[in-house]
């Protein structure tokens, strides 16, 4: 057997690997025996099929399978012991006039090309500034959360009269442009949530509503032309809602108000659980302004992360091998159209990068990322989700089983292993570059993401 390397550009090369029957017939013979000792074919006993004959009905099947794998283990062997960094996975070479007669007497000759990584520097120091924000609950954000709380835990009741807040039910009509009924249009039963009426005169005609009353609007206008909020509220496609031109006429069928649940143990309880020493009002809203605040210190870091992902590659300039790339990308992806390749290429391309430069960090400052960091990322996570159907916290021994249970998809370990790692680079780079801490509120910062 012969393997060599051939550079064929400052990240590409191809690799070239040579099999003699030497090479592949032990493989192939033993490969053999074991099928004759499997096989069943009529006229033979179990295990009793001689190998000859498994030969000359399987031989050439078997043959291909062997120089495969042997293939296989060969340029995987070569990629570690030569140390190369390769990206994506070898591409067989197709060689065009090479013909083989795969009699057991070949001498194979096969080519792969490989795209390599680049060799890159990752100094952060402390002349790296990055901004770190960081973020304070101010009264409207607070407010909101005390509410929708009191809201989740409160009492639904039908008022005589629609007031700022309520949900109207009734019965919406499309109207034709002479302000009839449509015939042939929308006729449907919806329910209206007055906070999401974004046109003030629509509003206010919607407040003070009682029922049997009827009202005629402009259904584009009362959702600023929100086709999601449309489709959703009809029950239709966006593109379809986004079409709708049409006044609609609404006859109110019932009121139905959410009132807020009264501040008193019984609430604090359902919250936070029996037995809390949250006692008063102005315990409670210091709870959830602290409980605020720790969210808030996980959207700074996810912004931080973010702004030194961009910082990072701005800083660290270097090339792949781009057209390697993208052929790989294409033969791993058969559904893979040249035009999604042209439109995604760009981030994947960035995200690579990425890749290479927090495993150089990772390598070159023994960081590591053990089992038991990943299951707390994936208990952090779960708890995360559960806080936002409800308040009060599971168990810890109930939040572990569910991380073990989430832990046993390969996906979903692998994922937040992923997450883990990032957050281990992320809490490294802290440690060196400068952070400029900047006082912002939540709704600066909100507005600054979405930016």
């Amino acid at each position: 057997m012969n393997i060599s390397q051939e550079k064929t550009g400052k990240l590409n090369a191809v690799i070239s690997i040579n099999l003699n029957p030497e090479d592949y017939q032990p493989r192939v013979d033993k490969a053999i025996k074991e099928q004759a000792k499997k096989a069943k074919i009529p006229g033979f006993r179990p295990g009793m099929v001689p190998p000859a004959h498994v030969k000359r009905m399987y031989g050439k099947n078997i043959l291909v399978d062997e120089i495969n794998n042997l293939l296989s283990d060969t340029l995987n062997n070569y990629i570690n012991d030569e140390k190369l960094e390769v990206l994506g996975q070898p591409l067989p070479k197709l060689e065009e006039d090479t013909q083989y007669n795969w009699d057991f007497n070949d001498n194979f000759n096969f080519t792969y090309e490989v795209g390599l990584a680049p060799e890159i520097d990752v100094d952060f120091n402390s002349k790296d500034k990055i901004d770190y924000y960081k973020i304070s609950v101010d009264d409207e954000t607070l407010a909101s959360r005390i509410k929708n709380l009191r809201r989740s835990y409160g009492k639904m009741t039908n008022p005589d009269v629609s007031a700022d807040g309520d949900v109207l039910y009734g019965e919406m009509q499309q109207l034709s442009p002479d302000g009839a009924v449509f015939e042939d249009g929308i006729k449907q039963t919806v329910s209206i949530r007055l906070e999401n009426i974004q046109d003030k005169d629509i509003k206010a005609s919607l407040i003070g509503l009682k029922k049997d009353d009827v009202v005629e609007f402009d259904i584009q206008k009362a959702y600023n032309n929100d086709a999601a909020k449309i489709a959703g509220l009809f029950k239709i496609d966006e593109e379809e809602a986004a079409q709708l031109k049409s006044n609609f006429r609404l006859t109110v069928k019932n009121v139905n108000r959410l009132d807020e649940s009264d501040l008193d143990q019984a609430f604090f309880e359902k919250i936070f659980g029996e037995g809390t020493d949250v006692t008063t009002e102005e315990q409670f809203r210091a709870k959830i302004k602290e409980e605020l605040e720790a969210m808030m210190v996980q959207d700074a870091d996810r912004k931080l992360q973010n702004d030194l992902y961009n910082y990072s590659l701005e800083k660290i300039k270097f090339e792949l091998p781009d057209e390697f790339l993208k052929r790989w990308l294409k033969a791993t992806n058969e559904k893979l159209t040249d035009e999604e390749l042209a439109g995604g290429y760009d981030d994947f391309a960035k995200n690579l990068k990425w890749t290479l430069i927090t495993n150089k960090l990772i390598a070159a400052n023994d960081i590591k990322v053990e089992y038991k960091d990943v299951f707390e990322q994936a208990k952090r996570q779960l708890d995360a989700q559960f806080r936002m159907y409800s308040p009060q916290p599971i168990s810890e021994e109930q939040l572990a089983q569910y991380a073990v249970q989430f832990m046993q998809n390969k996906e979903n370990a692998n994922r937040i292993f992923e997450e883990t790692k990032a957050l281990k680079v992320l809490d490294y780079l802290k440690s060196v570059v400068t952070l400029n801490d900047k006082q912002i509120d939540f709704k600066q910062f909100s507005e600054l993401e979405q930016a």
